[in-house]
């Protein structure tokens, strides 16, 4: 640079005005500025970098590593060595979903311009346990009603309530004209079968029409670093009874392994109600409250960051058990026949 610099003051100072050689000049350290933007990456993003960041913030916020027997740091070391600088996007990508996956925890995910990565750990190798097909056709209906994300149809002078994601609001006026339905009736059944979660509010709004007093169905508590026991206190989650209309009759409540998340915590809801059965297989978990994360590169990630216990101490991240555990018989579905309500509706019907 220097002697180009020199070439050019002796050759063309006499031939150019001098401001139009040092706007040639500026051009040519700003294109070699560039060029050193360009070429050198910027070890601030790169793989290693990248791996840090994601791997140190698990550890300091994710919240079930003892609960779950995880060693992290065993873990790091593991994918750590397979870090490359010249690897490419999609080989980090998978090398970081392969690394949460360790975590099997349906809340844990991480997100670039090109790809999501789910995790659906809390479900595989379990039965599924529900058939939409057959539940519209047999149990609902062409005449059910539809009162908000609620579809209900009467069998058997009992009240099948269906409610196929907590994501779908849920109001007081929704929840008086139910209860109006129920009235009268010997039963309610609500069915949260693959039902993945969505606002604790709709849960809580729910389970508060089968309670006439203040239940404590559960207990709480933060990570707030990287120790085991770096912790928040614990604190009681509580269910009040509403206002208006409830049901004091029996009710039931069908789940499985998919019902994850504010299921979960509905299930334990329910659990904690005297005149409420569960019925089906464990929920899927999703105990923790999941937070949010950047990383370096600009792709952004979930980890779960709380703890939630029944009040007998069980982790709600294992899944909250049933009062009577049944399965789906493919030999029935055939004939239209989902055993999981049918256990339900002969339960409400002998009490």
């Amino acid at each position: 640079m220097k002697h180009i610099i020199t070439y050019l003051l002796g050759k063309c100072r006499k031939k150019i005005p001098v401001w139009a050689f040092f706007l040639f000049l500026s051009g040519m350290v700003l294109s070699t500025a560039c060029e050193d933007i360009i070429m050198r990456p910027d070890p601030a993003d790169s793989p290693s970098a990248v791996f840090e960041h994601l791997w140190t913030d698990a550890r300091d916020r994710y919240s079930f590593f003892k609960v779950k027997n995880i060693d992290w740091e065993e873990i790091g070391n593991q994918y750590r060595s397979q870090i490359s600088d010249g690897m490419s996007d999609q080989q980090l990508f998978k090398l970081l979903v392969d690394m949460l996956y360790e975590l099997k925890d349906g809340h844990v995910t991480l997100s670039s311009a090109f790809e999501r990565s789910p995790s659906w750990e809390w479900y595989k190798g379990y039965p599924d346990n529900y058939n939409q097909t057959l539940v519209d056709r047999y149990y609902l209906k062409r005449d059910h009603l539809v009162t908000g994300p609620l579809r209900h149809q009467v069998i058997d002078s009992i009240l099948y309530v269906s409610y196929r994601t907590f994501s779908d609001n849920l109001t007081e006026l929704h929840i008086d004209q139910l209860m109006s339905r129920a009235q009268g009736l010997r039963g309610v059944i609500i069915d949260v079968r693959h039902n993945s979660g969505g606002s604790l509010r709709n849960a809580r709004l729910l389970a508060s029409c089968f309670t006439d007093r203040q239940l404590t169905y559960a207990r709480q508590r933060y990570k707030t670093g990287p120790g085991t026991h770096d912790f928040t206190s614990w604190e009681d989650i509580t269910l009040s009874p509403r206002s208006g209309q409830r049901f004091a009759g029996p009710v039931v409540l069908l789940t499985n392994r998919r019902s994850y998340s504010t299921s979960t915590f509905f299930a334990q809801m329910m659990r904690t109600i005297p005149h409420a059965t569960l019925i089906g297989d464990y929920t899927g978990g999703g105990g923790g409250i999941p937070v949010t994360g950047e990383l370096p590169n600009g792709w952004t990630y979930r980890l779960s960051a709380s703890q939630a216990i029944t009040p007998d101490g069980d982790h709600m991240e294992l899944g909250v058990p049933v009062d009577i555990k049944t399965d789906l018989i493919s030999s029935e579905v055939q004939k239209g026949v989902d055993t999981i309500i049918e256990t339900a509706l002969d339960y409400i019907q002998s009490l």
